[in-house]
């Protein structure tokens, strides 16, 4: 099955447009393990987006590549 055809500059453009709300996040890490986050981004370069993570005991930052949404390693959605 042929993929969308959205290219790094669409997913770039989508992202600066939550950059400052609330994001959820699903992760795959490789074998069936996927992390789920939520949180909110935060900065954004020209490579990479960071996004900072909703968790009362550390203050975590995280920082994924548009490449890494455009494979499906990451999932970003808004949250309600």
């Amino acid at each position: 099955m042929r993929k969308n055809s959205i290219n790094l500059n669409d997913i770039a453009e989508q992202i600066k447009s939550m950059k400052g709300e609330s994001v959820k996040m699903n992760v795959t890490k490789g074998r069936k393990r996927i992390q789920k986050y939520t949180g909110i981004i935060e900065s954004i370069y020209p490579n990479l987006f960071t996004v900072k993570i909703d968790n009362p005991i550390a203050q975590d930052y995280l920082s994924f590549s548009y490449n890494e949404v455009l494979c499906g390693q990451v999932k970003v959605t808004r949250n309600k």
